[in-house]
């Protein structure tokens, strides 16, 4: 595979669901995935890598959620903990981007969009994870 077209992968990691998103080969577009539901960690970990190794993702950014202060909450160092474990395990680049509000960002467009409760439920973190990777890839 040429060196000049790869994807990135984009988590928005939760305690329940974890977000994907997926850039195209070009790094210009951002597009849901899947919204996957946790098992265990290493099931969680060979499923993203999975997902990865059949894509040709080269990097995985992977969501921080901050406190609107800047501060790190318990979420924010779970998060750090699962990264730090998923590049171990995977050899992957992982990148953290500030997220701070996406989810609220993917609520409200879903709400506009008159998507039902039951469903924004099943599609947040996927759209949660598209918006944090479209930020990313506007600032290539």
């Amino acid at each position: 595979m040429n060196n000049d077209y790869y994807k990135i992968m984009a988590l928005d990691y939760g305690d329940v669901r974890i977000g994907i998103a997926l850039s195209d080969l070009t790094r210009t577009i951002a597009s849901g995935y899947e919204n996957y539901t946790r098992k265990d960690l290493d099931s969680d970990i060979a499923h993203i890598k999975e997902i990865a190794v059949n894509n040709g993702v080269k990097k995985i950014l992977i969501g921080l959620p901050m406190n609107m202060d800047g501060t790190e909450s318990n979420q924010t160092i779970k998060t750090k903990e699962f990264a730090n474990l998923l590049a171990e395990k995977t050899g992957y680049e992982t990148i953290f981007l500030d997220e701070r509000l996406t989810s609220k960002i993917a609520e409200r467009m879903l709400i506009d969009a008159d998507v039902s409760r039951n469903k924004r439920k099943n599609v947040l973190d996927k759209l949660s994870a598209t918006i944090i990777l479209q930020d990313y890839l506007n600032q290539l």
